[in-house]
């Protein structure tokens, strides 16, 4: 019989002092929206580290800790379970001592996964702990790195042949296209590709003989194995139909939108339709809406510029702008915000297009043109909501800047995004598109510039000691080591995993209010920011290489960009 566990885990860190009984409970109402175990949501709302509760356990139940990438597991140990429950219930099979089975799991408080693998085994497990980081990198060690993708091709190869030159495409009516098995495995696998690569966006675009899909992870788009060409339109078909599109206009662009639930994630997919010469290109953007558990903590912040955003949130009004170019992390920032100052005796109130997160506790809608309700529109009713804090998905017009400003100086905090290169060019930009000087001076607190670096992985990182040039290139003036990864199976031997925001945080003080008044430009109101103690984002960039959170590559990229 396997071990049983009795003890829940929220009773062990609370028993351990690592939470409070209050955390407890935050904790489980976000597992209840979201549907997380609860060891993953503490460890997202950082009340913990993963290796803090992995040795909390371990101490507290006498569960000892493996460390799976020291480990070597003999095939014969492997084959005792199926690779699907391994996967299903993230454990390992480590040792076996005569009827017991040593098992490596990320959850040792899973009885119900210990149960499924002793009926298979017919054997007795005795649980250790390690981290579901571990027991991915051993599953991709032992069990080989074959993609979704190349599965789901592989069982379909047996498809009927169609024209060489690919110039020739069968109609697919509506009906055909949803009823046809191997295209909803198609469109399947490419959604649970990019839902286990982390994807951000999904390109599937018609090329002259064969089509083409490719996936941004990280910021950048890598290609992944296409299928024939003579399946492009039944997968078009198959995904507009997902996202209520009209499946018979192929010649205008047209926007739409999904959910799905799959590993435990809840996913928002915004697909967008744009014709070219050779069909209908197709983008998905996926959405993780459990990202918006994290507050400004999380974001990437360094400790002064974190600071300096925590003092701005403290005032009872004004106008606070995050702005960068498209898919800088602008939305991810204002939803951070929000989510650090909501409270129950606050009134928020967003306008967004479209919601991409929703946070609990806050009153969020969505434009609607259609119907009248617009940015300018929508604001203007928001305002008759009692509202304390109004989130303005995007400023577009002159019209929705002024309402905006207008609001920030009559006891309300207003955020919103801006497309400009930089900090100080936002507050001139404000002047330029008709909204009175003194007015910009009055309401804007405090703008946030922002870009995304890829950050170094931690499995590979390594430090190593740069030329002199190449330090003083980038404006070290001591030796310093710095640190790249060396490539491994948990990045695709890249050297990257995931992303960090670099900030640029501008807040208005008396210096900078005269200076708008006066009308200067961006580059006068940037320097004195600068004296001001304001850190560039490409000193916030650089900053980051010498602390090894990303390469000096990446933050020297930035710098050229900017």
């Amino acid at each position: 019989m396997p071990i049983k566990v009795k003890k829940r885990l929220g009773e062990i860190l609370i028993e351990a002092k690592k939470i409070t009984e209050a955390d407890l409970q935050r904790a489980l109402s976000e597992q209840k929206k979201y549907g997380e175990k609860l060891g993953k949501v503490i460890i997202k709302m950082g009340l913990i580290t993963e290796s803090e509760m992995i040795k909390t356990i371990s101490r507290q139940l006498g569960i000892p800790v493996i460390n799976l990438d020291k480990v070597t597991i003999p095939g014969e140990i492997l084959r005792l379970i199926p690779e699907n429950i391994c996967k299903d219930f993230m454990v390992l099979p480590v040792e076996r001592r005569f009827n017991v089975l040593r098992l490596a799991m990320a959850d040792p408080l899973d009885i119900n996964a210990m149960d499924e693998v002793s009926k298979v085994v017919k054997l007795e497990i005795e649980p250790c702990i390690t981290t579901e980081g571990e027991i991915k990198r051993a599953m991709e060690r032992y069990f080989g790195a074959r993609s979704i993708m190349h599965e789901t091709l592989e069982r379909i190869k047996d498809l009927e042949a169609i024209d060489e030159t690919g110039l020739v495409e069968e109609v697919i009516t509506p009906a055909e296209a949803v009823e046809d098995e191997p295209v909803i495995k198609l469109v399947n696998s490419i959604i649970s590709q990019a839902i286990q690569d982390n994807v951000s966006d999904v390109h599937i675009e018609p090329l002259e003989k064969e089509m083409r899909i490719r996936m941004r992870i990280d910021g950048r788009l890598r290609e992944v194995p296409s299928p024939q060409k003579k399946l492009f339109q039944s997968i078009i078909s198959r995904i507009k139909i997902l996202s209520g599109m009209d499946i018979a206009k192929t010649r205008v662009p047209q926007d739409g939108r999904f959910d799905i639930k799959e590993n435990m994630k809840d996913v928002s997919i915004r697909v967008s339709t744009f014709p070219t010469i050779y069909g209908e290109k197709v983008v998905m953007r996926l959405l993780d809406k459990n990202s918006a558990l994290y507050g400004i903590e999380r974001l990437g912040l360094l400790d002064a510029d974190r600071e300096r955003l925590l003092r701005v949130l403290k005032r009872p009004y004004g106008f606070i702008m995050a702005t960068g170019p498209t898919g800088s992390g602008k939305s991810t920032t204002l939803y951070a915000i929000l989510a650090t100052i909501n409270t129950p005796e606050k009134n928020i109130i967003t306008l967004e297009d479209p919601v991409e997160y929703t946070i609990e506790g806050i009153t969020q809608s969505q434009i609607n043109p259609k119907a009248g309700l617009t940015f300018d529109t929508g604001l203007r009713a928001i305002l008759r909501q009692d509202p304390d804090i109004i989130m303005v998905g995007e400023i577009r017009d002159a019209e929705t800047a002024t309402i905006a400003t207008h609001a920030s100086l009559t006891g309300h905090i207003v955020l919103s995004t801006f497309h400009t290169n930089d900090s100080a060019g936002a507050l001139t930009r404000l002047v330029e598109m008709g909204i009175e000087p003194f007015l910009v001076a009055s309401s804007v607190t405090c703008v946030i510039a922002q870009r995304l670096l890829r950050k170094i992985c931690d499995e590979c990182k390594e430090s190593y000691y740069p030329s002199k040039a190449i330090l003083e290139s980038a404006g070290i003036k001591e030796s310093v080591p710095l640190y790249r990864g060396r490539g491994c199976p948990v990045c695709r031997n890249t050297g990257y995993k995931g992303r960090v925001g670099t900030f640029e945080v501008l807040t208005v003080d008396d210096d900078i209010r005269e200076l708008i008044v006066k009308k200067v430009s961006s580059e006068e109101i940037k320097n004195r920011a600068i004296e001001n103690g304001m850190k560039t984002m490409k000193d916030d960039a650089i900053r980051k290489a010498i602390l090894g959170i990303t390469t000096l590559e990446e933050a020297m990229g930035l710098s050229q960009e900017g």
